[in-house]
């Protein structure tokens, strides 16, 4: 008998020190407000789990550039880009255990005068909360948690992948005329676990005040084969495209099926100098130089 009344006892104290419903569901109407619809509030740091934070603030800030449709879901958590503010009602708050609690959030996209816009629906949303030191935080928002590290450990593999692919065309670089600086452009048509098909072009530039100027350049398309076997990429193999009257003979033969891809991409100057551009101002961003032209010898510079 004493045994049970000191579970009951136990039990009724837990009941009393948790928090109400009514507590949670103000805590989550709160925790609405931090939602990092396109863009990470500073201050969401205080309303966020630490690894919740983290992984959101890798995302919005310290990848390299990329389109806005590269992660769109992020950018536009609960709103498009049609100029609407997100309303949020909590519907339910569930505890899950003492620490975890799940709540169903109802929004409506409204005006900035706060009418609601006719054209969208009510979408239902999950927040995950956490308590931490006593304090419930933002713990994830419809699962983005794991879509986040995912992103993010594939887009290392990938800047892992082109930094070897950069460093092997190192190799080749060397025949051409040096500058200061080497900034290849690499264009990649097509990857499996063991290889790599790209359309790479070398190019050397010097610095002239804010301007790279180029030194030298040339293309090497093929196949790749990469290492994986130390947990990052090795380039073990190169099989290129020749030149001159076999160029299309060995293209066809290298490419096989990707072939198609690679000859538009190849072909289009356009779409390779956009890639020249976008990958130079990564690298500009990530050396922290001071650059804003390129200028290739008899062309204008071209702004970056």
């Amino acid at each position: 008998m004493k045994k049970f009344f000191l579970i009951v006892s136990a039990a009724v104290l837990l009941a009393a020190c948790g928090p109400t419903e009514k507590q949670l569901r103000e805590r989550a109407n709160e925790l609405c407000q931090y939602i990092p619809d396109h863009e990470l509030l500073e201050q969401s740091r205080d309303y966020m789990t630490p690894d919740f934070y983290a992984v959101l603030d890798t995302m919005f800030y310290r990848l390299p550039a990329h389109e806005a449709m590269d992660h769109e879901w992020l950018y536009y958590f609960v709103t498009g880009n049609g100029g609407t503010i997100a309303d949020y009602e909590v519907q339910t708050v569930t505890l899950t255990d003492a620490d975890h609690a799940v709540a169903t959030i109802l929004v409506r996209q409204t005006w900035e005068d706060g009418s609601f816009d006719p054209e969208s629906d009510v979408e239902e949303h999950r927040l995950d909360m956490e308590r931490v030191n006593g304090v419930w935080l933002m713990a994830d928002f419809d699962g983005h948690k794991a879509d986040c590290i995912r992103y993010i450990a594939n887009n290392r593999r990938e800047q892992a992948l082109r930094e070897a692919i950069s460093l092997h065309l190192t190799s080749l670089a060397v025949q051409y005329a040096q500058g200061e600086l080497f900034i290849p452009t690499l264009m990649i048509v097509h990857e499996t676990d063991s290889t790599v098909y790209g359309d790479f072009w070398i190019y050397w530039y010097t610095l002239a005040g804010d301007t790279l100027r180029t030194v030298s350049g040339g293309n090497h398309s093929g196949c790749m084969t990469v290492d994986w076997a130390t947990g990052m990429p090795v380039i073990t193999d190169f099989v290129q495209t020749d030149d001159g009257t076999g160029y299309e003979v060995s293209a066809r033969r290298i490419f096989g099926t990707h072939y198609d891809i690679y000859h538009n991409m190849h072909a289009n100057q356009d779409v390779r100098e956009a890639v020249r551009q976008e990958q130079l101002r990564e690298y500009i961003l990530r050396h922290d130089l001071d650059i804003r032209y390129y200028q290739d010898y008899g062309w204008p510079a071209v702004a970056l």
